[in-house]
């Protein structure tokens, strides 16, 4: 059966919405000033137009012992609930840095134990292969 158990409201609503999701062939690094924070092989880059593209770090790259999760959410109608963490480091700047989609739709589960940074608040370096 195709049914899905937890579908997207919005690509209910907009199923011509395209989002895609690849892996980045090199690694991804983010820094908050010297320190880093994280640093992947595996990172997936994800492209939903008109919106820059973002990086998608694994959790198992990423030094959580930097971060403190804070009450912060946002919803997203095709991705699902975000919730979001402080890059400690980066002190008030980094105040929500970090977002991850911990229970995503069901046409998001690529990005299922991946986290995002928003370049404003932490450097992200990406070094192709």
């Amino acid at each position: 059966m195709d049914q899905i158990a937890n579908p997207a409201p919005g690509f209910l609503r907009n199923p011509d919405k395209v989002i895609t999701i690849e892996p980045y062939r090199g690694t991804v690094t983010v820094r908050a000033g010297e320190t880093v924070i994280a640093s992947s092989t595996r990172a997936k880059l994800l492209s939903e137009p008109p919106y820059p593209a973002v990086f998608y770090i694994p959790f198992a790259d990423i030094d959580f012992g930097q971060l403190a999760k804070t009450g912060h959410s946002t919803h997203c109608p095709y991705k699902g609930d975000a919730s979001y963490w402080s890059v400690l480091p980066a002190e008030e700047t980094g105040k929500d840095a970090m977002w991850a989609y911990e229970q995503p739709f069901d046409e998001m589960t690529e990005i299922l134990d991946h986290a995002a940074f928003y370049s404003s608040k932490v450097t992200i370096e990406a070094t192709p292969a």
